[in-house]
């Protein structure tokens, strides 16, 4: 029994695990229902038949949990990234676009945590501590392969661009990446994200926009552009 507590797998650290996802459930309609805004460790005890102290053993406050959400998040979006770059096309291009696709299915999909992970935080909340930051560097890491697989931008194409990402590249374990690439990588990722930010929010359905070509699009100027 001892053992079995120390390596996480008996019943008493089950059980937490399983308390634990449950909250998290709870929490994940919440924010699909209101927004981080109205997340409630409260109304999440209530609705599972608990007391708010009985709760608290399982997370310690309301940010406790939203960095458990927001790091469950980027650990799917990063999975459902590398998904479609390493199993699609072998051609670097079509894989780009594989890429780009899951990118906007995930967030279609899952507005509310897409919007967990790129609206500005809650009062109070770091959202630029190490451990979400980290979390943040798996899915860039399949942007920045399925790039580099591609004819590597020249440096001198980005003008002064490029050097800002040095530091960047060094202090996340990016090294064998030119900073070229992280450069067009990240700006790539930004223009994506304009995007899907505007189809989830309905602007382009309210323009009477179906957006599909328009990532077609950002994709060829994209791969033209190496």
């Amino acid at each position: 029994m001892a053992a079995d507590t120390r390596s996480g797998t008996g019943p008493r650290d089950r059980f937490r695990a399983q308390v634990r996802q449950e909250v998290k459930t709870a929490a994940l309609r919440q924010l699909a229902e209101g927004g981080p805004e109205a997340l409630s460790l409260n109304a999440i005890a209530k609705q599972l038949g608990m007391t708010g102290p009985a709760l608290y053993r399982y997370f310690a406050n309301r940010d406790s949990l939203l960095t458990d959400l927001v790091v469950d998040a980027y650990g799917d979006l990063a999975s459902a990234l590398a998904r479609a770059a390493g199993t699609g096309p072998a051609d670097p291009a079509e894989r780009l676009t594989a890429l780009v696709h899951a990118y906007r299915a995930w967030a279609l999909a899952e507005p509310h945590r897409y919007r967990l992970l790129f609206r500005a935080p809650l009062q109070g909340y770091d959202a630029q501590a190490a451990d979400l930051v980290d979390a943040s560097q798996s899915a860039m890491r399949v942007l920045l392969d399925t790039v580099s697989a591609l004819a590597e931008p020249k440096p001198e194409a980005e003008g002064g661009t490029a050097a800002h990402f040095l530091e960047w590249r060094e202090r996340h374990g990016f090294q064998g990446v030119p900073e070229a690439v992280a450069a067009r990588s990240t700006l790539l990722w930004a223009r994506l994200h304009g995007m899907v930010a505007l189809e989830i929010e309905g602007n382009f359905a309210s323009m009477g926009i179906d957006p599909s070509s328009l990532y077609e699009a950002e994709v060829t100027d994209f791969v033209r552009s190496l």
